[in-house]
């Protein structure tokens, strides 16, 4: 059925791996996979959600001769506990990084090294906070949106100003449960106060302010950090770039942005590309300098300048193992600790940026935009000064990148759209096509495909063979972070992928000029999803419940993807997780996770561990959701 003749494979993938694994013993290096095979088996009550360790009596394990913690805790109320801490935490990285946005928005100036680009989205939403416009200074506009963005995290009363782009049907369900979103900083304290020992050993409580807490970061933080990115670096738009380790190139300084943080890559990203920069490069004897990203950053660099992609988060060892990167800097977010002592094995400098990852080895540049664009200078040009200290004894380079066609948020889904309709319902435009698609069984559903690579199971493995059935039985796929990274891997991002979809998909495809798998960001975007359901929900005049829309995260790891799933989930949307959660010790809470919270907010989890289970359960889901709507 498929005609993509250089569609990659998992085995292929795999087989880089072991090669740069060769590269690994060459030079006395250990990689993630020597680490988990000293971690292995792991700590079952840990693995189970059941160890307590949140004041000093213990740390308490619940087992067979233990049924409570000395403080009388059961298995249920440590599994919640840990839960809502986990959410909190993930809440708390995706929330501060729109804070450092929301600050950087504040520093802008004509003059400066940070500008608006987005104007008409500032304008947009300056209107939906009530700052006046009218007669004024973009900038003194841009400044004083800052401001309000900057209270959404600390404002003594009131709800998040976001929750109000939700369904009707939304808000009411969350004020009638009374999940409605406060200030981010207090539901992240609340969340923490709540779990400290002597506290709430419900896990009802605890599910509630889980919902809530994550709430706050979708609606919230989250939201709040792609809005403001948009309107600093530019709304998305499509872009045809590369990815994989191939993007590599043998003959040039090669530079590796990092992380999370936009307002550091997008300043390296700029200086890179200076005339000045490239010259000096020249004179060093590279032809240039290639920068290209990894994990969430690749992909906020990719949707804005077209930059080449290296890899998601498990492929941040194999870059350095290649022997020509001679830098990789990074921000926030999803950095292994272990890379210093790695790259301390070739030549390769590691420069850390943000006072909120601090790590051992690295060479440290804290960021500042006062001075970003002379900071960003200075780190390219350590790049480039390092070229002529590159090893060829430990080079290689895999012959591995496939073509990618990037960068769908919100606006350019339904600029596409609008090609195929003369419908407008606001100045954005439209989802009725999309609608109409899926009324007709063209399309049979949506299917949200998100999260990190995990050790704990093959890596992507999960990603790829879910997205390959998904496609083929005409379920479309938009896609964030590191599973849009496999998508691009295996070259499923490129518009030739629709030859391995079913007839109707491939029908879509072909009319909206589209890849069958949209890339709508980094993590953080998910946001964008939220708003997307909601249109189709709005647009058709259903509730989110309803739509045959799913999420899916097949190899999470972080703590931020549990806040994502929770703010998911109390969305109206159902998720499907391929990593259990920890909180297998206590049969309340996986009650909880997967029916409870349907009583709540209508959707929960669907856990399946076996990628070709976790599939069909989409698939059978998707099809409930039609056959209940009567299509």
């Amino acid at each position: 059925m498929t005609k993509l003749e250089n569609f990659t494979t998992i085995e292929e993938m795999e087989a880089v791996t072991a090669k740069l694994r060769e590269q690994a013993i060459f030079v006395h290096a250990e990689t993630y996979e020597d680490r988990v095979k000293k971690q292995t088996p792991h700590c079952k009550f840990g693995e189970d959600g059941i160890c307590c360790k949140n004041c000093s009596m213990g740390p308490c394990r619940i087992s067979a001769k233990a049924s409570k913690g000395i403080c009388g805790a059961d298995a249920h109320a440590i599994a919640a506990r840990n839960y809502l801490r986990t959410i909190a935490a993930g809440t708390a990285s995706h929330s501060d990084h729109a804070r450092e946005i929301l600050h950087v928005l504040h520093s802008t100036s004509r003059d400066g090294n940070y500008q608006v680009r987005d104007e008409q989205k500032l304008l947009r939403l300056a209107k939906e906070y009530g700052v006046a416009t009218d007669g004024r200074d973009i900038y003194d506009v841009a400044h004083e949106v800052a401001d309000v963005g900057l209270m959404e995290f600390g404002k003594p009363f009131g709800t998040q100003r976001f929750i109000k782009r939700a369904p009707a049907e939304r808000q009411k369900v969350w004020k009638e449960q009374d999940i409605e979103p406060r200030a981010i900083d207090r539901e992240i304290a609340t969340a923490m106060h709540m779990t400290h020992m002597g506290n709430t050993a419900m896990p009802e409580a605890l599910i509630r302010q889980g919902l809530r807490a994550g709430l706050s970061n979708g609606w919230g933080g989250s939201m709040l950090g792609t809005e403001i990115t948009d309107i600093l670096f530019g709304t998305p738009t499509v872009w045809t770039t590369e990815g994989n380790l191939g993007v590599l190139e043998k003959d040039y300084v090669n530079l590796v942005v990092h992380g999370h943080d936009p307002a550091f890559s997008e300043m390296v990203v700029t200086a890179a590309e200076l005339k000045e920069m490239t010259d000096y490069a020249k004179t060093k004897g590279a032809k240039g300098i290639n920068i290209v990203g990894l994990c969430c950053t690749a992909n906020e660099i990719a949707m804005r300048h077209g930059v080449r992609m290296a890899g998601n988060f498990l492929q941040q060892e194999n870059v350095v193992l290649t022997g020509v990167v001679e830098m990789m800097c990074v921000d926030v977010q999803c950095i292994f600790p272990a890379l210093p002592s790695l790259t301390d094995c070739f030549h390769t400098k590691f420069v850390t940026s943000s006072p909120i990852a601090r790590i051992p080895g690295s060479i440290y540049i804290e960021f500042k935009p006062e001075t970003a664009m002379a900071q960003a200078k200075e780190i390219v040009k350590m790049a480039v000064d390092n070229y002529q200290n590159r090893d060829q004894t430990k080079v290689y380079i895999p012959d591995t990148k496939q073509k990618a066609t990037v960068g769908y948020p919100c606006e350019q889904i339904v600029k596409h759209l609008d090609t195929i309709t003369n419908s407008h319902v606001d100045e954005l435009g439209s989802y009725r096509p999309a609608v109409d698609a899926i009324k007709a069984g063209v399309l049979r559903g949506a299917v949200g495909i998100v999260g990190c690579n995990n050790p704990r199971v093959r890596p992507d493995f999960s990603h790829l063979e879910i997205m390959k059935e998904l496609l083929k039985n005409d379920v479309l796929i938009v896609a964030t972070g590191c599973a849009a990274q496999l998508a691009t891997k295996a070259g499923l991002l490129q518009k030739e992928a629709k030859w391995v979809c079913g007839d109707g998909l491939r029908r879509v495809c072909d009319l909206l000029d589209i890849p069958p798998i949209l890339h709508m960001g980094a993590c953080v975007d998910i946001s964008r999803i939220l708003l997307l359901v909601s249109g189709i929900a709005n647009d058709w005049g259903v509730n989110t419940t309803q739509l045959p829309i799913v999420g899916c995260a097949p190899e999470w790891m972080s703590e931020k993807a549990v806040s994502i799933a929770n703010y998911v989930v109390a969305s109206g949307i159902d998720v499907y997780l391929g990593i259990e959660p920890q909180i297998k010790g206590s049969t309340e809470m996986m009650e909880w996770v997967t029916e409870g919270t349907r009583k709540i907010v209508g959707a929960g989890y669907i856990i399946n561990t076996d990628p070709d289970g976790l599939v069909k359960s989409i698939l059978e889901g998707i099809e409930k959701k039609r056959d209940a709507l009567g299509i």
